[in-house]
């Protein structure tokens, strides 16, 4: 294994590639991921462009349709009970699960910038995330970095810490995700973490004048009545560039406040509180 470089190890506590999955499970748990789901349901609209999509495994209601994770005592869904490989699978990792969803992200989609679990109750846990179908172009941004996932590699993230997903040019991404309450048996799963060199690229930090031509080119585009357009420029930052944290959402406000769109200033300075500050947002569907 090539160990981490300097610059790379400040980023294990936040995202690490903790075991590697066998080729023919893998194989086994693509194509059931992959023909038998159906009804994907989009949730946490607020914090994706479009195209993020799920379906829960484990949940507290067996319902897959219920994809709003919180703590329970999970049971299956009627999805998983028709996906005996990936039970087994579960089955075979001996973790305490909280909650177990497929989630999809199609080309040219983004989760924005965000940290997870602030509503949840105060314990130890953690996301692992197997991906199973991914690209080059498919990676999650954290710490000033971004990292390629590669499918049949088992990750572990801590959500906590601020981050956000890319699917830039496709095909589809589609990832086995698994909150896991801490134990035993969690710490010897991500006890072997690591990153290669080759798992990471570090994000140059924006430049101001960079900051000022992004702002100004998404005024221009609101003021031409491209706010989604104006938005994404800006957002669509995180990964490109180190940026400090909240930084874009403020951007955004001042590109609409330079107009007289006080509202919408305000909506972006309420979501940078519900995406980073843990507030609990309403369901935008």
């Amino acid at each position: 294994m090539v160990a981490t470089t300097v610059s790379q190890s400040g980023l294990l506590s936040q995202i690490a590639c903790i075991d590697t999955i066998d080729t023919d499970v893998l194989e086994r748990l693509r194509h059931e991921a992959l023909t038998v789901p159906a009804n994907w349901v989009v949730e946490y609209g607020r914090y994706q462009s479009g195209g993020w999509r799920t379906l829960s495994l484990l949940n507290g209601s067996g319902d897959p349709g219920d994809v709003r994770i919180s703590d329970c005592d999970p049971v299956p869904t009627t999805l998983l009970r028709q996906m005996p490989i990936t039970g087994r699978f579960l089955d075979s990792l001996g973790l305490r699960y909280m909650w177990v969803r497929l989630a999809w992200l199609e080309p040219s989609s983004f989760l924005w910038e965000h940290r997870d679990y602030a509503e949840l109750e105060d314990v130890e846990r953690h996301r692992l995330h197997l991906p199973l179908v991914t690209n080059s172009s498919a990676a999650l941004v954290t710490g000033g970095a971004r990292v390629c996932l590669d499918a049949g590699r088992l990750w572990r993230l801590t959500p906590t810490n601020v981050h956000g997903a890319c699917n830039l040019l496709g095909p589809g991404r589609l990832h086995l995700i698994m909150d896991c309450y801490s134990d035993e048996a969690l710490a010897r799963v991500i006890d072997n973490a690591y990153l290669a060199p080759d798992d990471v690229t570090l994000l140059p930090a924006a430049e101001p004048t960079e900051l000022e031509n992004r702002v100004e080119q998404a005024r221009k585009l609101i003021m031409l009545g491209y706010d989604r357009a104006g938005e994404q420029h800006l957002l669509r930052m995180f990964y490109e560039r180190t940026v400090p944290e909240g930084r874009l959402y403020e951007l955004i406000a001042a590109a609409y406040e330079s107009v007289g769109r006080h509202a919408d200033a305000q909506r972006w300075i309420d979501s940078k509180a519900v995406l980073l500050g843990g507030e609990r947002a309403e369901v935008l569907q």
